[in-house]
């Protein structure tokens, strides 16, 4: 039993220093193509960009132009963060109480966003307007007390004052999660000086927040390399739900002897499968 709790552990540990490696690698590569436009520039020096091949080369312009964020790339266009997004504002969910004990959905505080889960949560209605509903994947943002950017992979929930669910229609869900983390520093930057009030931002801080968004090629260019990488991190978040709420389950009967343990070891081979 022991054996098992700690392969459990060492998985979950495995899959956390996967999702952090995936994390980095889709920040690195925003940063050099949205931020610092290495492409742009390499080209502008009469350098191949580097780590690319011709034809996706080809689709970064050779030169800047001036923008309200300053110099980017030649053709495309500063915008604000609440311009190319979405970003909703949880409910008082306190106005809102479940229908009964059985009906219910979890509410998703700033506390639950850190923890990943919604376990010991409050409860608020579940037939809410469908757009306060939290599911898998969902892109949340904690703009009050403790700020944060994260894909949200505890299951269904409310969603409650003082988090944004960002959504779009005009870019790619990675392409609105990693410009808002971008401006992480600057929003608890912000946040840190209201030292009368709890540390927070306001809608005018996501207006003034710009980003350079390319052309409509160079998103699916990026789609084909940075999608996947944060489609695994959301897949292996999803798996570390599992195994944690196996482990947890598991062992209590394991050690009452409710449970044999070859059973326990198919039920995880099934879940990481």
């Amino acid at each position: 039993m022991a054996d098992l709790g700690e392969a459990l552990d060492e998985r979950l540990r495995l899959l956390r220093q996967t999702n952090a490696t995936l994390e980095a690698i889709a920040q690195t590569l925003f940063k050099s193509w949205f931020i610092d436009f290495d492409p742009v520039r390499a080209k502008a020096e009469g350098r191949e960009p580097d780590g690319m091949d011709a034809a996706t080369a080809a689709l970064f312009p050779d030169s800047f132009e001036d923008s309200p964020l300053g110099p980017i790339p030649h053709g495309w266009q500063a915008r604000s963060l609440d311009s190319i997004a979405n970003y909703l504002n949880g409910l008082a969910l306190q106005k809102f109480p479940p229908e009964s004990d059985d009906e219910f959905l979890p509410v998703i505080k700033i506390a639950q966003l850190r923890a990943g889960i919604a376990t010991n949560a409050d409860r608020a209605s579940a037939r809410l307007k469908p757009e306060y509903v939290v599911r898998d994947s969902d892109v949340l943002f904690s703009w009050s007390g403790s700020l944060e950017v994260e894909f949200w992979c505890g299951g269904d929930g409310a969603l409650n004052q003082h988090l944004f669910k960002v959504t779009s229609t005009e870019v790619p869900k990675w392409f609105y999660y990693l410009a808002t983390r971008q401006h992480l520093p600057m929003f608890r930057q912000i946040a840190a000086s209201k030292a009368t009030t709890m540390g927070h931002i306001q809608r005018q801080h996501l207006t003034q927040a710009k980003v350079a968004v390319p052309p409509l090629l160079v998103l699916k260019a990026a789609t084909e390399i940075i999608e996947p990488l944060l489609d695994r991190r959301i897949s292996n978040s999803l798996q570390m739900r599992q195994l944690a709420q196996l482990r947890d389950s598991l062992l209590p009967r394991l050690i009452s002897g409710k449970l044999r343990l070859p059973v326990a070891q198919s039920l995880i081979e099934e879940t990481v499968a």
